[in-house]
């Protein structure tokens, strides 16, 4: 019978928006870890989301 090879789970937080989120690969920096919400509020001229996701989270009617 094969063994399942067990999976390693990280467990980091953005520093901006203090959203928790899972990975299995190890961070090299995890202070300087952001969540894609907060790279796209910081950098807002490269939010290449389509409108209906923008739509969907609240964004479009903001701009």
């Amino acid at each position: 019978m094969a063994r399942k090879k067990k999976v390693q789970i990280h467990r980091y937080r953005c520093t901006i928006t203090d959203e928790e989120y899972k990975t299995t690969a190890k961070a090299e920096n995890p202070d300087e870890l952001i969540s894609v919400a907060a790279y796209y509020e910081l950098n807002p001229d490269k939010d290449d989301r389509p409108d209906h996701i923008k739509k969907e989270l609240g964004i479009l009617e903001a701009e």
